[in-house]
């Protein structure tokens, strides 16, 4: 994975200067990171990997199709009744339809006049409880169309209870969304239902990650900044007013993203992605 896909700042990184954007009349929701767009709600996690060579292209913009089809994406199951209301329902959420609403919707939102190619990879995870069933657990409903992952983690038994499945087309090419793919969420996306406790950690994670550390890796890391911020070795500013819990999940990502960029950036280490490579037949390091 190209260190490069690290090096860029979130755009939250200067929050004195209101540059949000609007699509529809909608503040549109997550962030951009590179080509990359991630959010998080109170019951919605979601990262969409952009593929940065339409950066090379006339009218390429991968940023905007991740940002926007992750924005009408959780905007489709916060006005589905079944997952936002209070009335007791037996009906369920059906995230691979928001996410098939959310392709037609960024499909229209960047056709001419306001032209913009791009693709990118989809994966989420939406937390549902069935109203009414009061002795039943939480249902997590995780779907993906690429390379991204998500990944359920149980710290209190140091497993891996959950992850999604990588969809290639052929090494180093996901499944993706967008212009000229021939993909679409009715057609490619998988979703499956994990029942979740109290304690699990979801992470949802673009390749960048998954392509630099192993599956125990991800595991021991996280455990690890969990534990450190239990203990409170965790000092400065990120350590302040994290009574909601908010600043500790913050604290888990960051130490996960600095540990895949550390891998990334060595041309010398073992990786998940240069392990596939060699099994391609491709010659490889780090």
């Amino acid at each position: 994975m190209p260190s490069g896909s690290f090096s860029d700042p979130l755009s939250t990184h200067n929050r004195s200067r209101d540059r949000r954007s609007y699509v529809n009349g909608e503040m549109i929701r997550g962030i951009t990171n590179g080509d990359d767009a991630v959010l998080v709600s109170e019951n919605f996690i979601g990262a969409n990997d952009g593929v940065g060579a339409w950066a090379q292209k006339p009218k390429g913009h991968a940023a905007l199709w991740s940002r926007l089809i992750l924005h009408f994406w959780a905007l489709e199951a916060e006005r589905d009744q079944s997952v936002t209301s209070a009335v007791s329902t037996s009906t369920e959420p059906t995230p691979v339809a928001y996410l098939q609403k959310a392709y037609e919707q960024t499909l229209e939102a960047t056709s001419a006049p306001n032209e913009w190619k791009g693709t990118t990879t989809a994966c989420g995870a939406l937390l549902h409880h069935m109203q009414g069933q009061a002795s039943s657990k939480p249902i997590l409903y995780v779907t993906n169309l690429g390379d991204s992952q998500v990944v359920v983690l149980r710290p209190e038994t140091e497993e891996i209870i959950y992850k999604t499945t990588e969809q290639w087309h052929w090494f180093d090419c996901p499944c993706q969304l967008g212009t000229n793919s021939p993909d679409t969420p009715k057609a490619n996306a998988v979703m499956d239902k994990v029942e979740a406790e109290e304690g699990d950690v979801v992470l949802a994670m673009s390749d960048g990650v998954v392509d630099n550390l192993w599956e125990h890796e991800i595991l021991e890391n996280v455990r690890h900044s969990m534990q450190q911020w239990a203990s409170g070795k965790v000092a400065g500013a990120m350590a302040n007013g994290t009574a909601d819990g908010k600043g500790r999940m913050l604290y888990v990502a960051r130490e996960l993203m600095k540990a895949a960029r550390r891998i990334a950036e060595d041309p010398y280490a073992e990786s998940p992605f240069m392990e596939r490579a060699v099994e391609e037949g491709l010659a490889m390091e780090g």
